[in-house]
């Protein structure tokens, strides 16, 4: 199993060395959960540190054999101003992940689309009516973070019956800085020209691909995440999504990495519980 970069104490006393004014701290948890930090403000994209979902399909004919050791129990993590959700599949909606990240930080803000308040409600069995529900276009300042909903395509569109997307990712801005997490996404028609009316730092984008077989919802590959950033001008790129599952990853050396050189797009491989510092 693979080991990451820091874990439990180590990432602990990572988190704790001192970080420069202004500049911008991101860590990445594994799968598509990472931590965002500035200016004593801590935010988490979509988390998952749990193995609910190994334990779930243990006995199944879709084994999710974890691939990289969990970085750090969600009950350790302190001082967490807000949280998101991008959709209700559990590695981005992990109630053995949020509950005991909720109970140590009762004062944190839960980000989500706001077509899935009910289902999440339901899965974490708590009151979530002052959680920031947002929609494709719609945009909440939380906790010193703009967010901004973009809609993502997982396989489709997809929208419940009000016409509101079950499916985000989220364009968020904090200070100079503006990152791109897309949730999990294939590409589809207006997606560069939506997120081309933002100036954006840093894009966290899956690479996992779409391959039928696997019988789960598809991503970005490798190439296609490339392409993306180059499109939407994206100052760097982090890949996400892979190494956490054995029959759901992707190695970003065979499509990713050559593809962003082929493109001369920047971009960063971190290794889970890896931490990058971007200056202000």
């Amino acid at each position: 199993m693979i080991k990451p970069a820091a874990q439990d104490e180590a990432f602990l006393t990572a988190l704790a060395s001192p970080q420069p004014v202004g500049s911008l701290r991101l860590s990445w948890l594994g799968q598509s959960g990472f931590l965002v930090e500035r200016d004593g403000r801590r935010m988490l994209f979509d988390p998952y540190l749990s193995d609910s979902l190994t334990q779930k399909y243990a006995s199944t004919d879709k084994p999710h054999v974890r691939m990289t050791e969990r970085v750090i129990a969600p009950e350790r993590l302190a001082d967490i101003d807000v949280v998101t959700s991008s959709h209700n599949h559990t590695d981005h909606l992990d109630a053995g992940t949020l509950r005991p990240l909720m109970a140590a930080n009762p004062q944190m803000a839960f980000v989500i689309p706001v077509a899935n308040l009910a289902f999440i409600g339901q899965r974490l069995g708590c009151d979530l009516s002052k959680a920031i529900g947002l929609d494709d276009g719609m945009s909440a300042e939380v906790a010193g973070f703009c967010f901004h909903g973009i809609a993502s395509a997982h396989n489709g569109l997809d929208r419940d019956a009000h016409g509101r997307h079950v499916y985000l990712g989220y364009i968020v801005e904090c200070g100079p800085f503006t990152i791109y997490h897309s949730g999990d996404t294939l590409l589809y028609p207006g997606l560069v020209e939506k997120l081309g009316q933002f100036s954006i730092d840093i894009a966290l984008l899956p690479i996992n691909g779409n391959c039928p077989e696997r019988r789960v919802s598809g991503n970005l590959d490798g190439r296609e995440a490339a392409w993306l950033a180059k499109e939407i001008g994206a100052r760097i790129v982090v890949p996400h999504h892979y190494e956490m599952f054995e029959f759901n990853t992707a190695d970003p050396r065979e499509l990713f990495i050559p593809e962003c050189e082929r493109l001369r797009q920047p971009y960063q491989i971190l290794r889970a519980g890896e931490t990058i510092t971007f200056p202000a």
